[in-house]
């Protein structure tokens, strides 16, 4: 192991250091609110770290070196992706997690703080907790490869509100909708606000993200879908990252322009999504 990796490997206080220099100077006293240490358990560290020309001070203020620039801003991506795995290992072991595009998995740090909500079996069915999180929403993006009984008057009335939404479905899903929920799709889509996009090929996890949320249900890697369990994230990374799964997605997909699209006798020609359709 090189001098280097062991120096941040070995000390979580010097790699903490690290990271929040990486945003730009700190005082001292900063630098011990921050990272909640003391000057007695600190010093040490950031004396090797001087040592290593990795830090330099001014006075009470401390800032990375240029090759401490460059060191930790390829550190900092590595050591929030370990956090992430390292915060539920069994979970992300336990599902399919290269359903996602290979690029956008890279930057499953992005989830940051994030939370694994389990429900129990008497709860699998009980939507509330995950209609509250959305229902305040100004904008709402998701893909479905399910259809809860409630979701057709959910989206329906917050289309009524002004909310903007753009779902993405299955086929499969789309032909449950079509035969079971017509009149209230038909309704849904007169909406200004409203837009159905049709995804061709299956699509193997289903997720939401809104203006102050994110949500993301995965398949265990047997390929029974789990029901119980929901990665949960607010923080702004995992929206912009939740952004990013959508846009990948929405390219691929088909959008659903009228009712009489609804209809197998009526001309349907699919009309394909660009990025001017969610401007």
């Amino acid at each position: 192991m090189s001098d280097l990796l062991n120096v941040i490997s070995a000390s979580d206080k010097r790699r903490n250091l690290l990271i929040l220099l990486n945003s730009g100077p700190k005082e001292w006293d900063e630098i011990k609110q921050t990272l909640r240490v003391t000057s007695t358990g600190m010093l040490p560290q950031v004396k090797i770290l001087e040592e290593e020309y990795l830090i330099e001070r001014d006075g009470r203020k401390f800032s990375l070196t240029p090759m401490g620039r460059v060191l930790t801003a390829h550190m900092e991506p590595l050591i929030r992706t370990m956090e992430v795995f390292d915060k539920h290992k069994k979970f992300w072991n336990e599902h399919n997690i290269e359903v996602l595009p290979h690029d956008i998995l890279l930057h499953i740090r992005e989830l940051g703080n994030y939370q694994i909500i389990e429900n129990s079996d008497e709860e699998i069915f009980d939507i509330n907790i995950f209609l509250k999180n959305i229902s305040n929403s100004k904008v709402i993006k998701g893909i479905s490869h399910t259809v809860h009984p409630r979701y057709p008057n959910f989206f329906l009335n917050l289309a009524k509100k002004g909310v903007e939404s753009h779902l993405i479905l299955t086929q499969g899903v789309f032909k449950v909708v079509k035969e079971k929920y017509r009149d209230l799709l038909e309704e849904w889509l007169k909406c200004d606000k409203a837009n159905l996009y049709v995804q061709k090929h299956d699509i193997k996890f289903s997720f939401v993200v809104s203006d102050s949320y994110f949500s993301i249900s995965l398949f265990y890697n047997n390929g029974v879908f789990d029901s119980k369990n929901d990665c949960v994230s607010y923080d702004a990374s995992a929206r912009r990252w939740g952004e990013r799964i959508f846009s990948h997605y929405i390219k691929l997909s088909e959008k659903i322009c009228s009712v009489e699209n609804l209809y197998p006798d009526k001309l349907y020609k699919p009309v394909k999504v660009s990025e001017n359709d969610l401007a």
